[in-house]
């Protein structure tokens, strides 16, 4: 355990009289009033978002499918080649240059196909998640608090952050690429809840991956699993007097 660890469970203690469970699951613990009487549990008042499959959509076939004609070989390859779980090394810190010369060592018949990805990355951004870019413009106009944790390549990034002015409106965003940190890591909301400068029992943490999902409500975040989309997101933040 880094420092960085070390801090964070410190900070939000090691027994049950600070809300941590002896299996190590942080548990909001309720608000006292000056008479020892309990008022709750903290309510969210910052929103924090993942980006891919949450703002933007994500989908490597959408460059593929515009390279390889025939849907059986282009299934092959989207299950082969040019994988989702390949792509996580880049979220996880590896360039893409890196990447791409190691598959193509190990794929050489598909060198043009592996080395067409890096340059034309953006096409597999096709569009935004309709609905939660307006959302996002909502809780900016009342005033809350705006972070992102994003699982994002530092080359990917460097292309798509100029193309989603929306993010202008996030006054920090954690990237996993600049940080080797990858969600759903527990290390990656630590730092995260450190920059920000916000306990994660005031944070509501919106992402479409479960596992992630899990991983921030064991630290005590309020969390929205962004399943239904931007409609029952909605109806979740008025219910929290978010907007």
């Amino acid at each position: 355990m880094g420092p960085l660890s070390l801090l964070c469970v410190t900070r939000y203690g090691v027994d049950t009289q600070k809300g941590k469970r002896a299996d190590g699951v942080y548990v909001p613990r309720p608000r006292l009033d000056r008479k020892g009487g309990s008022v709750g549990v903290a309510q969210a008042s910052v929103v924090v978002f993942d980006i891919g499959r949450v703002l933007v959509q994500w989908r490597i076939a959408n460059l593929y499918e515009k390279l390889i004609p025939d849907s059986a070989r282009l299934d092959w390859f989207l299950s082969n080649v040019v994988t989702e779980s390949w792509h996580a090394q880049h979220d996880a810190g590896r360039p893409f240059a890196d990447m791409i010369a190691e598959l193509v060592a190990e794929y050489p018949d598909e060198r043009a196909l592996i080395e067409a990805y890096a340059p034309r990355w953006l096409e597999t951004v096709p569009a935004p998640v309709d609905g939660t870019a307006d959302l996002v413009e909502a809780l900016a106009a009342k005033g809350v608090p705006l972070y992102c944790i994003t699982n994002f390549g530092v080359d990917a990034w460097g292309m798509f952050r100029p193309t989603f002015p929306v993010l202008d409106h996030f006054r920090d965003i954690v990237v996993s690429g600049h940080e080797k940190l990858i969600k759903p890591d527990p290390a990656i909301f630590h730092l995260a809840a450190q920059r920000f400068g916000h306990a994660p029992e005031t944070m509501l943490f919106i992402d479409d991956n479960a596992d992630n999902i899990a991983t921030a409500k064991a630290l005590g975040w309020h969390t929205h699993h962004f399943v239904d989309g931007a409609e029952a997101l909605a109806q979740d933040l008025r219910g929290r007097g978010l907007i």
